[in-house]
């Protein structure tokens, strides 16, 4: 299914011009396209990819208010990465002229694209450590098997979601935060459940896992309305809990087992 697209009228307000609708599923527009439009979203839920190679990364989740696409109008460069409709989706669609004409009559809304890279800056720092991570633990492995010795391969602990199989792992410093990817106030956890958290039980700054030596324990943030769990028993909020393999850990709906390597 393609866009559809409707003028909304005329008007000298430049937010004024058309919207567009995406079915689920729908590509708003792909990696490497060359683009002249930015999106505001007035309905539904939006997915930004990265592909690098011969993997699919995601990096931001919007909803209802969030933009994007802007980056095309400012650089005049192709699309860094593929806008992909979550759910059914309504856009406001603002073209170049539009949008200059919007950073003049409205400040503000510079600002909050400044904000959105800082944003994006972190997001890409995060997957670029989580991508040279891995290629230093295959490194390892492979010298491991050339020696003929045992693999020298760094821990890779995780949380691995019960009901969908997804791994979550660790960061490599003495924090772990857990939570939901806000793209508004530029929240972005280490562990990210915002894919499995269908009925947002989780909270944008819900828990850590903090790492004392080779002990782990778990602490609930102040403010987190669904609770966390360790095999079954709630845990009190501001008060590290230990963590062993194989233990329980519900974060609001989401039952995920610890995995110590």
């Amino acid at each position: 299914m393609k866009a559809v697209f409707k003028s909304t009228g005329g008007g000298r307000d430049p937010l004024k011009d058309s919207t567009a609708t995406f079915p689920a599923g729908e590509l708003i527009f792909g990696q490497g396209d060359l683009g002249t439009d930015m999106f505001i979203i007035q309905e539904g839920e939006v997915d930004i990819v990265k592909h690098i190679g011969n993997e699919s990364h995601l990096l931001s989740h919007l909803e209802k208010g969030d933009f994007f696409g802007e980056m095309a109008l400012m650089e005049a460069a192709p699309r860094t990465a593929d806008a992909v409709a979550k759910s059914d989706v309504k856009v406001l669609v603002i073209n170049g002229s539009r949008f200059d004409e919007m950073l003049r009559k409205n400040p503000e809304i510079a600002v909050r694209i400044i904000r959105k890279y800082s944003k994006r800056l972190r997001e890409a720092n995060t997957l670029l450590e989580r991508l040279v991570g891995r290629e230093v633990d295959e490194d390892q492995i492979s010298l491991g098997s050339t020696q003929g010795g045992p693999s020298e391969k760094a821990a890779r602990h995780r949380l691995v979601d019960v009901a969908t199989g997804t791994a979550f792992f660790f960061s490599s410093g003495d924090e772990t935060t857990i939570g939901r990817s806000d793209p508004v106030t530029g929240i972005l956890p280490d562990v990210d459940l915002t894919p499995v958290d269908t009925n947002r039980s989780v909270s944008r700054r819900h828990a850590k896992i903090i790492k004392s030596g080779s002990d782990y324990m778990v602490l609930e943030e102040v403010g987190t309305v669904n609770g966390t769990y360790v095999n079954d028993q709630r845990i009190p909020t501001g008060t590290p809990v230990a963590l062993h393999n194989g233990d329980l850990v519900k974060i609001g709906l989401i039952a995920m087992k610890a995995v110590f390597d």
